[in-house]
């Protein structure tokens, strides 16, 4: 039978499928629209499948929050062409308004989660379809807590939730958190809450630094006392290339080779071992204040730590939780 321009058109408004799949899926089904629909989602899904081996590093992340409950979604895709699209922002903001209003707590559940007759991994896939690209839900947090906030960077490829100890938080004064979570990307809430694995690398980093500096000191005193550059000597790819340019002489250069050598052995051994201590903790302490959240800089006014902003907004005020999804790279 003949298809009809308003039955296309009727088949495209409820797909979002192009206008010759839209008229073979009707020639097909004889224009029965409800099975020209359920063609285009096989035809999604067969692109799904299609489509398994290929990357999807673009996309959408869009956060919300709801009294106590906070959620982020990253919706992914090939391209930022479709990530951009209208539709694809869309259906994006529909995962994350079901995902509140229902208090999902993982992504499983959020595909399994059934929206207008449709579980999310049905238009996920039929998003596939209607794109011809690969999508797929990249990433989904949450987090519960007495009051929360969300933060939608400009370009929806960032997002960020925080959740606050105490209820009812001044809307800014909450935007301004989640901001700052956008912004200076912390690594936790608190020092007590640093991963101790993160917090055990940062240690180890600290205390070799430490070690390498006052090696390094040691040598850069023994070369000056031998009347030897540095600068000259302070890795042996100078070391030759001085040389062929006149600057030093072989004796000079062995010379170099040796007080390096046996400087950095000696000082090596007997580094004072509380002062490397010290040193390091000084080192330990420099990451918290850079890369926690209650101790960083606020960013609007950093003659404050976050931690002293929220403690001046309400008493006893803190920042509990946070989740961070960015596409781009920090």
């Amino acid at each position: 039978m003949a298809v009809t321009m308003a039955e296309i058109s009727k088949l495209r408004a409820l797909t979002s499928a192009g206008l010759m799949d839209c008229k073979k899926a009707l020639t097909e089904t004889n224009g029965d629209i409800e099975a020209a629909v359920e063609i285009l989602r096989k035809k999604g899904q067969a692109i799904a499948a299609k489509r398994e081996d290929r990357e999807a590093a673009e996309g959408c992340v869009l956060s919300k929050n709801e009294g106590t409950f906070a959620a982020i979604v990253a919706l992914k895709c090939e391209t930022d062409f479709v990530a951009k699209n209208a539709g694809f922002v869309a259906l994006t903001q529909k995962l994350v308004d079901a995902a509140v209003a229902n208090k999902v707590k993982s992504a499983d559940e959020l595909k399994a989660l059934v929206i207008d007759g449709q579980t999310v991994e049905s238009l996920i896939v039929e998003e596939t379809g209607k794109t011809g690209e690969k999508t797929e839900l990249g990433v989904y947090e949450y987090l519960e807590a007495p009051s929360t906030t969300s933060y939608n960077h400009l370009g929806n490829k960032l997002a960020t939730i925080v959740g606050f100890n105490q209820a009812d938080v001044d809307y800014q004064v909450g935007r301004d958190v989640a901001m700052q979570v956008a912004s200076m990307n912390p690594v936790a809430v608190s020092r007590d809450t640093v991963p101790e694995s993160v917090l055990e690398s940062e240690k180890n980093v600290a205390i070799e630094k430490t070690k390498q500096e006052q090696v390094k000191k040691a040598v850069e005193a023994a070369l000056k006392k031998a009347g030897i550059n540095p600068n000259l000597v302070d890795s042996e790819d100078h070391i030759e290339s001085n040389m062929a340019k006149g600057w030093l002489s072989q004796e000079e250069a062995d010379k170099a080779r040796k007080i390096i050598a046996e400087t950095a052995e000696a000082k090596a051994a007997n580094l004072p071992e509380q002062m490397i201590q010290n040193i390091a903790q000084g080192r330990v302490n420099k990451f918290f204040k850079e890369s926690v959240l209650l101790e960083q800089e606020f960013i609007k006014d950093d003659k404050v730590t976050v931690g002293q902003y929220l403690e001046q907004s309400s008493k006893g005020l803190v920042a509990v939780e946070f989740k961070r999804v960015n596409l781009n790279k920090d």
